[in-house]
């Protein structure tokens, strides 16, 4: 398989990837990219231009003090929020409502907050508005209304300052790791950071690389070129010198995008919050820079497989589609595993052929997991390509050189017989 002219085909494709002006952009512009996404999500989650008009209204009159003098002592006045504050029985209520019907539907009243006497025993509170789903709304008056309600239900029963504060509070849930090395160790978000991390950085690769070497071979296909080349190599020798030279430039690539990460790891020249330090090793970064690259030499001769047989990019962006799928389905499994690191289906999908190259290293950065599994799923990338080579190959080298009708996914099926 491998000979002089692969290593020429190989050595065309990685110096036409690494000097493009699209690596040299996605490489740098993806990290660039990706902490703009955070600050823009920051800067929408933070933004205070939204203005709230909010009635709030009691049943008692108790409440009804306790819950505006909380308020108006608080750091919400001084954002965009004013207040109305109201004792009305739930019959009141209604007809507060119908009156002022007109005013919710136009939002010149934001909405309305209505605590029953009953809140003091179930602590259910009523928003009546035209967007009542609003979590922004709901976490910045959530702390204020449980301390009322808290304080009210207290108020009676003699209890000190310091009681009252306790039972004010939320549950604090603490991380302890238990790991046969150091014992039992606290641990914060760093782990799901780099879940995030591994799981983004190895879809968008597989992504772009894949769309790279299919626009290259439906490119080669429609000029002509292929024929010029397959005159001096074999359609086998072709595919694969391409599949080789592409997959060593996405591995290059990954392994920019990670040299930051072990930087950050690695040294203490980087200050980063007790909660979010990252710990990863040397074993889990090189197993993570080597199954990709075996992954994605099955997916790049799956994307070329597809481009050889199409004419145009608009039929091809139509048969990637099981391609597609096998790529999106492990991203959502692999964030599913963020929510629950113990999931049966994650802990079957980071063994499985072709779902293992995302789902993997997702998990192994929030759980332990053995070596012998990561150096099994090596192995068994390594096996799905040599399976899947001789098929695709098959199909490639008949599919390179066709060109005039789309074919149908049954002719495609057939190819599979064909024999020079």
């Amino acid at each position: 398989m491998f000979n002089k002219r692969v290593m020429a085909v190989f050595k065309r494709e990685v110096k036409e990837r690494v000097i493009s002006k699209g690596f040299i952009y996605m490489t740098i512009l993806l990290p660039v990219f990706m902490f703009g996404i955070v600050g823009i999500q920051t800067y929408l989650y933070t933004e205070q231009s939204t203005k709230y008009n909010l009635i709030v209204i009691s049943e008692t009159q108790d409440l009804t003090s306790r819950i505006q003098d909380d308020i108006l002592s608080s750091d919400l006045i001084k954002e965009n929020y004013a207040f109305r504050f109201y004792t009305m029985s739930k019959e009141q209520l209604n007809n507060f409502l119908n009156e002022n019907k007109k005013e919710l539907l136009d939002e010149k009243i934001t909405g309305v907050i209505y605590l029953p006497a009953s809140a003091l025993n179930d602590k259910k509170i009523e928003y009546y508005s035209k967007t009542p789903h609003n979590l922004k709304l709901s976490e910045k008056l959530s702390g204020h209304i449980n301390k009322v309600l808290v304080d009210a239900y207290f108020n009676n029963k003699q209890l000190s300052q310091d009681e009252l504060n306790f039972a004010r509070q939320a549950v604090n849930f603490s991380g302890l790791k238990v790991t046969k090395e150091a014992g039992f160790e606290e641990e914060g978000y760093g782990s799901l950071v780099l879940s995030y991390l591994f799981t983004f950085l190895l879809y968008m690769s597989l992504l772009m690389m894949g769309q790279m070497i299919l626009q290259s071979v439906i490119e080669e296909k429609t000029s002509k070129i292929v024929e010029v080349i397959l005159s001096s190599v074999s359609s086998k020798e072709l595919m694969t010198g391409k599949i080789l030279g592409s997959a060593a430039t996405g591995t290059l690539q990954m392994i920019i995008w990670l040299s930051p990460v072990v930087l950050v790891a690695s040294t203490t020249l980087f200050a980063l919050p007790p909660d979010i330090t990252i710990n990863v090793t040397t074993i889990q970064i090189v197993y993570l820079i080597v199954n990709f690259f075996f992954g994605l030499m099955i997916f790049l001769g799956l994307f070329a497989t597809v481009g050889s047989i199409f004419d145009n990019s608009q039929d091809a962006q139509s048969g990637l589609w099981p391609v597609m799928i096998l790529i999106i389905i492990p991203f959502f499994i692999a964030f599913s595993m963020i929510q629950n690191p113990n999931s049966a289906i994650g802990n079957a999908a980071s063994l499985f052929p072709l779902a293992n190259i995302i789902v993997m290293p997702a998990r192994m950065v929030i759980v332990d997991v053995p070596l012998w599994q990561l150096f099994l799923t090596i192995l068994i990338n390594i096996a799905t390509f040599f399976a899947i080579f001789p098929v695709a190959g098959k199909i490639y080298r008949v599919g390179i050189l066709r060109t005039g009708k789309k074919p149908s996914w049954a002719e495609v099926v057939k190819w599979l017989k064909y024999r020079y």
